[in-house]
């Protein structure tokens, strides 16, 4: 398949910071080197300063790779009768603004260390004479107020009288002129210069969007991680057990089994339903533990004489993955939903085939996705909210196992705890992925579904945010 067929699920408009590290971290996987794509972005800030004519131009840099780019356009502006770079000499530097920086001593800009507000104060010729200041002081990653010295930075910058081009996103407070953005604006507004990250980089899933699952404070407490509740069981015993535990390895604290089956497993809290299949007279329990559960992953192992629990449970449900028995209809949909479904379960759900064709597929799933988040399984998993297309391309043939489908609903549902319902979805589509094709290494076409559950932790955790 032409992957220029696929430009139709690019998203437009304004992006957010966390997508935008995201699409960085699968470029950054996919072969693009984070410091060329800031060489791209340094040279279009560099050419949006020239398009003014200047003689003297004064850079403001940050600590982080917003200040990189502006090194780079530093770099291309070097010509100019003077370039003058000002930047924080105190605390630490990511690795590819330290690299500019150095690049800056063997090159024909004057640099400016400041340390605090005294410094930038016994700088003001600088200001007074730019015929262009470039704000590349903190980007998409700011939060709350601006800082000495940058906060001086910020007010010289304004009153200088001089147009200022801002890198990507305005810093806090800054009056901007123009703002050259990157691959999508960060504000309304903004120009867009393409640095070339590829266009898999952001239709796919891959480790770049990692950086989107929160990081556990280090004063959290017992159950920040959610509290994810398992409706399932009956005919078959072991698989709400192997989603629960896919729940724990992703992140869930504390993880509630409602079954008659009973499978001695002492990490989960197990709820017993008598009988041999859940049915109404189930409810008054199931419900209780419904209204304390933050995820209800409901469906595994369930048999097909229960779904007028399901439904219900549907309707209780802040928060719910349907998978497996519960998706048949009337489909079940809680007020925010994910549904887990292979070929078949999506054409029992929506009375669709769907397509062989990947492209059609896509757009298949996006029109079915009317009442919550479809995550459709396969070779390539399709994920689609009705508005926006994401495409998993991990796993291996050796996941065709039963179970592996019943923990990818586990973790969604651990991930549903902290995530919007999409990226959820995304994100537990291609950590299962990972986790089987890990698995597999070892396992070969003999692994179980319960050998990838060290690896679901593996791959969700033990992994480095890009540059």
């Amino acid at each position: 398949m032409a992957t220029n067929g696929m430009r139709e699920f690019l998203e437009t408009g304004v992006i957010d910071a966390g997508r935008m590290r995201a699409i960085e971290g699968n470029a950054v996987a996919l072969g693009h080197p984070a410091l060329l794509m800031m060489e791209s972005a340094g040279r279009a800030v560099a050419d949006a300063v020239l398009a003014r004519a200047p003689s003297r131009v004064l850079v403001l840099c940050g600590r982080g790779n917003n200040g990189g780019d502006g090194m780079v356009a530093a770099r291309y502006l070097q010509h100019l009768d003077a370039v003058d770079v000002v930047h924080p000499d105190c605390g630490s530097t990511t690795p590819s603004a330290a690299a500019q920086l150095a690049l800056l001593r063997h090159s024909s800009v004057a640099l400016h260390p400041v340390r605090c507000a005294a410094d930038v104060d016994r700088l003001g010729r600088l200001f007074d004479e730019a015929d262009v200041v470039v704000d590349a002081m903190l980007g998409t990653r700011a939060s709350g107020a601006v800082r000495e010295p940058l906060a001086t930075l910020v007010a010289r910058a304004n009153a200088s009288g001089s147009p200022i081009v801002a890198v990507d996103i305005p810093t806090p407070g800054i009056q901007a002129s123009r703002v050259v953005s990157f691959h999508r604006p960060k504000v309304e507004g903004a120009d867009v210069a393409d640095i070339g990250i590829p266009l898999e980089a952001e239709v796919y899933t891959g480790p770049g969007d990692l950086v989107l699952v929160p990081a556990r404070a280090p004063g959290a407490h017992k159950g920040a991680g959610g509290e994810v509740l398992v409706v399932g069981g009956g005919p078959y015993q072991g698989a709400p057990y192997i989603a629960a535990m896919g729940a724990l390895r992703a992140g869930a604290d504390i993880v509630r089994v409602a079954s008659p089956a009973y499978v001695p497993t002492p990490d989960l809290i197990y709820e017993r339903l008598e009988g041999k299949a859940i049915t109404n007279d189930h409810l008054e329990t199931i419900l209780g533990l419904v209204d304390r559960a933050d995820v209800v992953v409901c469906g595994m192992g369930l048999g097909k004489e229960s779904h007028d629990v399901v439904l219900a449970v549907a309707e209780a449900a802040e928060r719910a993955v349907f998978d497996a028995d519960a998706l048949a209809r009337p489909l079940p949909a809680a007020k925010e939903t994910i549904y887990t479904p292979h070929a078949g379960e999506f054409a029992r759900m929506t009375g669709t085939e769907s397509p062989a064709d990947l492209i059609a597929r896509g757009r298949c799933v996006k029109a079915a996705a009317t009442a919550g988040t479809i995550l459709l399984k396969g070779p390539v998993d399709v994920v689609s909210d009705g508005a926006r297309v994401r495409f998993n391309r991990t796993g291996a043939p050796a996941m065709t196992t039963g179970g592996t489908g019943d923990l990818l609903a586990g973790i969604a549902g651990a991930l549903f705890c902290s995530l919007p319902a999409f990226e959820a979805a995304c994100i537990a589509a291609y950590a299962n992925g990972r986790a089987g094709m890990r698995a597999a290494e070892e396992r070969g076409n003999g692994m179980l579904a319960t050998d990838m559950l060290d690896y679901i932790a593996e791959v969700l955790f033990r992994r480095s945010a890009p540059e």
